[in-house]
């Protein structure tokens, strides 16, 4: 199991089992925040706790997803779909970056074009720890 906290530790997630590899998304949001994204859906391996607030992108007319955050300290903590999958489920991702680098050091980085393309872009051979060392 992973934990992550913000900063000030009033909210945080837990990820039960692997969270296979890390995502870094360059849209125009993820590039800000400098998050890593692991996934799953809500009710699912996912749990969060705390109190929290939501974003959701300004001029989008139907924005896919809310990023939510500390209202305290800022720190952004997952983001979580808008719309249901086929399946029904709702699909989130916490950011690994409020998790302790022990539990997520030899995690393999993937790279996600939001920006442009929406496909997903060549393995750079990078794990977390290239990040955090």
């Amino acid at each position: 199991m992973l934990e992550g906290t913000c900063h000030c530790g009033q909210a945080g997630w837990t990820l039960v089992g692997d969270p296979g590899s890390v995502t870094a998304c360059n849209c125009t949001l993820c590039r800000r925040y400098g998050a890593l994204w692991a996934y799953d859906y809500e009710g699912g391996r996912i749990a969060v706790h705390g109190v929290t607030k939501s974003y959701r992108r300004i001029g989008k007319q139907d924005p896919a997803l809310e990023m939510v955050f500390c209202p305290d300290c800022a720190c952004v903590l997952y983001w979580r779909g808008l719309r249901l999958e086929p399946d029904g489920r709702r699909r989130m991702a916490v950011n690994l970056r409020l998790a302790d680098l022990a539990g997520v050091a030899d995690l393999k980085i993937d790279h996600f074009d939001g920006l442009d393309s929406f496909d997903d872009l060549p393995s750079q051979g990078r794990c977390v720890r290239d990040l955090w060392a």
